[in-house]
């Protein structure tokens, strides 16, 4: 599979909540580059990137991540602070229906090159599919 949906753990206490990330425990990959978005106001993604593994944790809100793995759509709900999906290969992927409050967190194993980035559904579907 290219993606899978993880709970990450929690701790609760009359503090707040901790959600510790040990990378060791969900990526064999170096993190490359890592960035949120935050006052989501239209879909974000609507791309493939060449190369890529990522894991993509919603911290605050929902939103919804639609992914193509070369094949078909799946769509995942993600809930903060503790859903997360890992990417293990190149997906084509969209998030959608963002909360007011939503933060989603992003951490890659490549840095931003742009041509790298495939922005149309049918030539990531005949490139992933080669």
């Amino acid at each position: 599979m290219s993606f899978k949906k993880i709970k990450l753990p929690t701790f609760e206490d009359d503090r707040g909540v901790l959600v510790p990330i040990e990378m060791k425990d969900y990526v064999d990959w170096p993190v490359a580059r890592v960035y949120y978005v935050v006052d989501v106001t239209l879909p974000r993604g609507g791309h493939a990137v060449r190369h890529e593994k990522k894991l993509y944790i919603c911290q605050k809100g929902s939103c919804k991540a639609r992914f193509h793995d070369g094949k078909e759509w799946t769509e995942i709900e993600m809930q903060g602070p503790d859903d997360a999906i890992l990417m293990d290969s190149m997906c084509f992927r969209e998030f959608v229906d963002f909360s007011e409050d939503a933060v989603l967190l992003a951490i890659s194993s490549v840095n931003y090159v742009p041509e790298d980035y495939i922005y149309d559904l049918e030539e990531f579907i005949k490139e992933k599919n080669l």
